[in-house]
């Protein structure tokens, strides 16, 4: 089955799992058996870029003969940061038994070539907990695969040229999102962030003209390799606050 259609028909089983939270590592089979080595070569090497980048894990959403995996290319830390939350997600085909919603630091390989081992205990990061909407996808247009790599490599340099010797994980943490986080002219008023997931996934190969979706706050991306999906902050502000004693 192509790769998109795998993805389409298990966007309403990812809402789901997610609304549901994250299961302990108990509910599912120890090792995890995928469909064959290559699957399980695959799903190392999406590990590993994700560890690349931060260290809250990737989620594991196995039903259905699919296992789905998700991991935060960038996610706000705290109620006034304004870092989008820009998710890389691939999707997989794995034993038809296979059933967990869990969060991982890491896989190693396991006794046979299609099997991977789990570690003793899972994470809980903040990002895992937000759920896409389960249906009303509307496509917005394509993006050149072309162009969302520029732009990628724009804001790595940027990110480079403004970070400070010595500066704290704060600053730094504020000139990523102010970067990856301001609307890219170029992107269609998009986050640059989608820009940066899609280049540290991997997921930009050759030609590829990219569909781009939208449902309510969040935008979805549909390379080849995978998805990439974004939901715009929840603090845009501070509302006014009213007084409640007598005016003089």
């Amino acid at each position: 089955m192509p790769f998109r259609s795998v993805v389409t028909s298990h966007v309403r089983f990812l809402a789901t799992a997610a609304a549901a939270g994250v299961a302990s590592l108990e509910c599912v089979p120890h090792p995890l058996v995928l469909a064959d080595a290559e699957t399980s070569k695959d799903v190392l090497t999406f590990v590993g870029r994700a560890r690349r980048i931060s260290d809250e894990g990737v989620r594991l959403q196995g039903a259905n003969g699919v296992l789905a995996l998700t991991a935060a290319a960038l996610a706000p830390h705290g109620l006034f940061d304004q870092t989008p939350t820009v998710l890389a997600m691939r999707v997989v085909h794995a034993d038809p038994e296979l059933q967990c919603d869990i969060v991982v630091a890491e896989l190693t390989p396991g006794a046979d070539e299609r099997m991977l081992q789990l570690p003793e205990s899972g994470l809980s990061p903040s990002w895992a907990g937000i759920a896409p909407p389960r249906q009303g996808w509307e496509a917005t247009g394509t993006l050149a695969a072309s162009l969302i790599a520029q732009r990628a490599q724009w804001g790595i340099s940027a990110v480079a040229r403004g970070a400070t010797p010595g500066a704290g994980e704060e600053a730094v943490r504020a000139l990523r999102a102010a970067i990856w986080g301001e609307l890219d002219e170029d992107l269609g008023h998009l986050p640059r962030g989608v820009a940066f997931a899609a280049d540290a996934f991997g997921f930009i190969s050759g030609e590829e003209d990219v569909p781009v979706m939208r449902s309510g706050r969040w935008i979805r991306l549909a390379f080849r390799r995978g998805h990439v999906l974004s939901r715009g902050p929840v603090a845009t502000g501070l509302t006014a606050v009213r007084g409640t004693g007598s005016a003089d």
